[in-house]
């Protein structure tokens, strides 16, 4: 065993360290309590701050999954502005078809495709706006001109309209009836 002496002759020896028990057990029941009533501030600050945190990633997860639905929407929509005219101009063609030519294979292949056209255009969500015979609605309607006809009807329809759920892709273009004519 190794002595230090110090200068006095005697012996050093640690002084023995109290561990944390010892401290709380040397506590009044007041500083314990008190110490507990922090403890017990701090875990609910804490839970709170958790709460917090958990609701704040609840509505980021939220607000990304609507920014990914609105960008399929977008991405939709823009498939569905570019493939409208080329459902108009094969409708077209086809009205504008001679009789003779009607039963041909071809032709029947061009009604085929505009069928295929159409149905990507259904499961894309759209639907065409109903317009003759109805009355006008200048939120689905785009009044070209007046016609012979019941008054504030769509007596004719120059371009089909088309809404992809409860939105107006593009509004139908119709002539509307000004009155004249009824017997």
């Amino acid at each position: 065993m190794q002595h230090n002496t110090s200068g006095h002759g005697a012996p050093e020896t640690a002084a023995p360290e109290r561990d944390e028990r010892a401290q709380t057990d040397d506590q009044s029941p007041e500083t314990a309590n008190a110490d507990l009533e922090a403890a017990r501030a701090e875990a609910k600050e804490n839970f709170a701050r958790y709460q917090r945190a958990m609701a704040d990633f609840q509505n980021y997860k939220r607000r990304t999954e609507e920014e990914r639905a609105q960008a399929g929407r977008l991405a939709n929509l823009a498939f569905v502005l570019n493939i409208l005219p080329v459902v108009d101009d094969l409708q077209r063609a086809l009205d504008s078809l001679d009789e003779k030519l009607a039963g041909l294979q071809w032709v029947e292949g061009i009604r085929a495709i505009q069928r295929k056209f159409e149905g990507a255009l259904q499961a894309s969500g759209v639907t065409e706006i109903q317009a003759e015979g109805e009355e006008f609605d200048p939120n689905v309607h785009e009044a070209i001109g007046e016609d012979i006809g019941e008054e504030g009807k769509v007596v004719r329809v120059l371009q089909k309209g088309y809404r992809m759920g409860d939105r107006v892709v593009r509004p139908a273009m119709v002539m509307v009836g000004n009155g004249q004519g009824q017997g």
